[in-house]
C-alpha cells in the first residue's frame, strides 16, 4: 500500500489516475496494483494539520497564529499545498517554543499527534486510507512456508 501526497488538487477518478496525469509524476500504476493499493494525501500532509487546529496550537505554543491558517469552514483538500505550507509558516513564524514550521523538522511530530478522528471527518481522501487500512489489517494474509 502506498500514500503520497498529491501534490494538486485531485480531478481524477482514481488515485493511479491522478499519478498517471500529473505532470512531475506520470507513474503508471503496476501490473499487480489494484486500486486500493494507492492513496493520497490530498494535497500534502499538511492539509491534514488543518482538520485539528487545536493539537497545531498546544503544539506550537506562545507565539502561535491561529488567524494566519485559511479559514476553518475551507474544505481542507481545497487548499493549494502553497498555501498550507505558507500559512503554517506565517502561523509559526512568531512562536516560542517552537522554531517557524518547517515540513522536515515538524512535520512527522505533529503528523502523530494530530486526531485521525478529525482527520477523516474532514477528508474523504484520508478516511479511505484508513479504511484500507483497517480492511488489510482484518484480511487474513498467507503464510510462509515452514
Amino acid at each position: 500500500m502506498m500514500l503520497v501526497d498529491s501534490e494538486d488538487p485531485v480531478t481524477a477518478a482514481s488515485s493511479w489516475d491522478h499519478l498517471a496525469t500529473r505532470e512531475g509524476d506520470r507513474w503508471s500504476k503496476p501490473d499487480t496494483g489494484a486500486d486500493d493499493h494507492c492513496h493520497l494525501m490530498v494535497q500534502c500532509m499538511e492539509n491534514w494539520f488543518l482538520a485539528d487546529r487545536e493539537t497545531l496550537r498546544r503544539f506550537f505554543g506562545q507565539g502561535y497564529k491561529a488567524s494566519a491558517l485559511p479559514p476553518a469552514s475551507q474544505n481542507i483538500e481545497n487548499i493549494s499545498k502553497d498555501t498550507v505550507l505558507r500559512s503554517l509558516s506565517e502561523a509559526t513564524k512568531d512562536c516560542k517554543t517552537k522554531a517557524r514550521y518547517e515540513k522536515g523538522e515538524h512535520s512527522f511530530d505533529v503528523l502523530a499527534r494530530i486526531d485521525p478522528t478529525k482527520v477523516t471527518a474532514a477528508s474523504p481522501w484520508a478516511a479511505r486510507f484508513v479504511t484500507a487500512v483497517k480492511d488489510a489489517m482484518n484480511t487474513p494474509q498467507p503464510k510462509d512456508p515452514p
